[in-house]
């Protein structure tokens, strides 16, 4: 039976790129392998043709000897081609074909370091734990000292972390003599898998601590003061070192973060190190001008100066009002920003004054004549 043309065995068209190559074998090893495909009796043969491409067509010499004169620069002694049935050269060669792949197809069943180097270590690091805080804008201000309880784990105090009983050693897994895995063989692949019996760690205790089941480390809640300094942002994230979860078996504590999350203000909104307040101003105090008092941040007041024929929207700015920058030294600014109030439920003598001020004040709103101005000239064009 005649060979198929390798770049059709790996689903490539001719003349791709190395990593386009490498690619489509990924992608048809995982597809092809006999493991996936126990209810196909072809599978093992196709996934050995695909191995055969793969180790010519990734080989720069081989690749160009195969384009120029195809399965016939392998044959009557023409090159150094794989033999049929050998998975693409000497057997030697077969873990290297595959070691890109292995981690696709096994993931974690698959141990990273070969089958040497002996076992994990039996201690292990406490995992971090997160804390979500929420602190109003006056206290972001400020800054503040906070306690908080934290539901975590800590080290055994009857066992003082080794998980013995009576402070006795672990001692050597005798399912996969301290390695953590065991090995298992399918098909033509030896799998390396977790040890079920000491759950990877090597170890296991004889006599577990009964207070801590042989973990080394308790439930319990934890009481911490955190200091939260001036000036954070909602996200501002605050890393405690070690004081996270215990570790396992005496292994190191994992770390604590602290999100902070800043309530929304009644009177200010934030931008940055910015303030900004809305403050309404009556109709004659923005027609007169004169003095409004506002809030700042830190409780205290303000007198601002309203200019003579103020209008909605108008924005004052006050310096060093503002929020100060986490960590420095500057300090942001506080806006102003006025909002002229058109009064309601006037009297009948309002309403009186209300008239005659209009008749006498024809001239008096530059903005309104302009716009009815142009107004005008729009319907007069479209008349036109």
């Amino acid at each position: 039976m005649a060979k198929r043309d390798y770049y059709d065995v790996l689903g490539a068209k001719k003349g791709a790129s190395a990593d386009e190559l490498k690619k489509a074998y990924r992608a048809k090893a995982k597809e092809l392998h006999p493991d996936r495909n126990s209810d196909n009796p072809q599978a093992e043969a196709q996934f050995k043709e695909v191995n055969e491409a793969y180790e010519v067509l990734k080989d720069e010499q081989k690749k160009a000897a195969y384009d120029r004169f195809g399965h016939a620069a392998f044959e009557n002694g023409m090159g150094g081609g794989p033999r049929p049935g050998s998975y693409g050269g000497q057997q030697g060669d077969f873990a290297s074909a595959f070691s890109d792949v292995f981690e696709d197809l096994f993931g974690d069943f698959m141990g990273r370091g070969g089958g040497g180097g002996g076992g994990r270590s039996r201690a292990q690091r406490g995992s971090d734990l997160r804390y979500n805080m929420r602190i109003s804008l006056e206290e972001a201000y400020a800054g503040i000292q906070k306690t908080i309880q934290v539901p975590t784990s800590i080290t055994c105090d009857t066992c003082h972390g080794s998980g013995a009983e009576g402070g006795a050693e672990p001692v050597t897994c005798p399912t996969c003599n301290g390695m953590g895995k065991v090995r298992a063989q399918q098909g033509f692949f030896t799998i390396e898998r977790t040890c079920h019996q000491c759950n990877g760690m090597g170890q296991i205790i004889k006599n577990p601590c009964k207070t801590c089941g042989g973990q080394g480390r308790m439930q319990r809640e934890k009481q911490l003061s955190v200091n939260i300094p001036q000036g954070v942002e909602t996200g501002t994230r605050i890393r405690l070192a070690g004081e996270g979860e215990a570790g396992l078996r005496g292994g190191p504590n994992g770390d604590l973060y602290i999100f902070i999350e800043v309530k929304e203000h009644a009177l200010f909104q934030r931008d940055g190190v910015h303030l900004f307040c809305r403050v309404p101003v009556s109709m004659p105090t923005a027609a007169l001008g004169g003095e409004i008092e506002v809030p700042t941040i830190d409780g205290g007041k303000a007198r601002v100066k309203v200019p003579a024929g103020a209008q909605s929207g108008k924005q004052m700015r006050l310096r060093m009002k503002g929020m100060p920058a986490l960590r420095s030294s500057n300090t942001g600014d506080m806006v102003i920003e006025l909002a002229v109030e058109t009064p309601v439920n006037l009297t009948s003598r309002q309403r009186e004054l209300l008239k005659e001020f209009e008749k006498l004040s024809e001239e008096n709103n530059p903005e309104s004549s302009s716009f009815f101005s142009k107004v005008k000239g729009f319907w007069d064009g479209m008349k036109g």
